[in-house]
Parts: structure tokens; C-alpha cells; sequence
């Protein structure tokens, strides 16, 4: 009988809303480290310019858990990924942390009030206008080497990656939300 109150007791903080945004925090951070390994294995060393891996698993976030959520999958992955592969680049990681966090937070937002498709191509284009703005600063008040970052290359490299997103970030974000159950909670 003890067992089986224990078991019960276990299954409801389980399926407690704070306990999903922990895991899927977690498991979305694994999985944002993860994914650029993959795709740098199958198509080589440019993948992650061209597929942009590493911003699924931040969208992913932002759509299921929010702000704080893809910010966290956001910080984690990149410096993860840096300390555990070397990639990105140490030259290129803030550049790529701020982009992400970019992503993460007009995501987060626009989705409070827009469909996450809707959502999804306002931050996509508002976040690429950001993060110009960003190594503007970095490049002529700053006087920061970028390395050559150019917003309009990563544009043009980035379509692939770009499609992609839009071909199944909402849909596996919306699987998520149905499968959590998190719009109830």
C-alpha cells in the first residue's frame, strides 16, 4: 500500500508544470549541443552556417517553455557545446550566444501574442535587424574584431537552416505543448 501512495506521490510532482520546464529545459539544452554534432558529422565542417542546428532546440524553448526557458537552452548549449567540441569558435561564441539570446526573448514574446508561425517569421526577421544592429556596435563603437560576421552571408548561407525552422519548429513545439499538457496546467 506504502509503495503504491509512493507511486502516486511520484507521478503528480512529475507531471507538476514546474518539474516539465526543469526536464525540458534540461533535455532541450542536451538536445542543443547535440543536434550541430550531427549535422557537423553528416555534412561537414560549414553545416552549422547553413542548417543552424544549434537554434532549433532555442526555438523549441521559446515556443513550449518561453523567455526564460530558451534563454537558459540558449547560454547552455553554446558554452556546452564550446567546452565539450570546441564549437563555436571562441571568437565566434558571443557572437552566437547573443544572437541566440535574441532569438529566445522576441520569440518568447511574440508568441504570447501571435501563432507560433506568425511568430516564428517576425523574430526570425526582427532577430536577424537585432543582431545586425549588434555587430554594428561591435564593429564601430566598440571597435571589436567580428571576425567576418556579416549578417547578409549568414542570410544568404542560413536558407536552408531558415526553412527548416519553419517546417518544424512549431510543429514539434506544438507536439511538445500537447504531449506535456502544458497549456492546462
Amino acid at each position: 500500500m506504502e509503495k503504491i501512495e509512493n507511486s502516486k506521490k511520484l507521478t503528480e510532482s512529475l507531471s507538476s508544470k514546474k518539474v516539465k520546464y526543469i526536464v525540458g529545459t534540461t533535455l532541450l539544452s542536451i538536445i542543443g549541443i547535440a543536434i550541430p554534432r550531427v549535422f557537423h558529422i553528416i555534412a561537414g565542417s560549414t553545416a552549422g552556417a547553413t542548417f543552424l542546428p544549434m537554434h532549433i532546440a532555442v526555438l523549441i524553448a521559446a515556443l513550449t517553455f518561453g523567455i526564460t526557458s530558451s534563454t537558459i537552452v540558449a547560454g547552455s548549449s553554446i558554452v556546452c557545446s564550446y567546452l565539450l567540441t570546441g564549437m563555436p569558435t571562441l571568437a565566434r561564441l558571443p557572437y552566437m550566444l547573443i544572437e541566440l539570446v535574441i532569438y529566445a526573448i522576441l520569440l518568447g514574446i511574440f508568441n504570447k501574442k501571435f501563432n507560433s508561425y506568425i511568430s516564428l517569421v517576425v523574430t526570425i526577421i526582427l532577430g536577424r535587424i537585432l543582431y545586425a544592429g549588434v555587430l554594428f556596435v561591435a564593429i564601430n563603437a566598440l571597435r571589436l574584431p567580428t571576425y567576418g560576421i556579416s549578417v547578409i552571408e549568414s542570410i544568404k548561407v542560413g536558407i536552408p537552416g531558415i526553412i527548416i525552422q519553419l517546417a518544424c519548429v512549431p510543429i514539434i513545439a506544438k507536439i511538445m505543448n500537447e504531449r506535456l499538457n502544458l497549456k492546462n496546467d
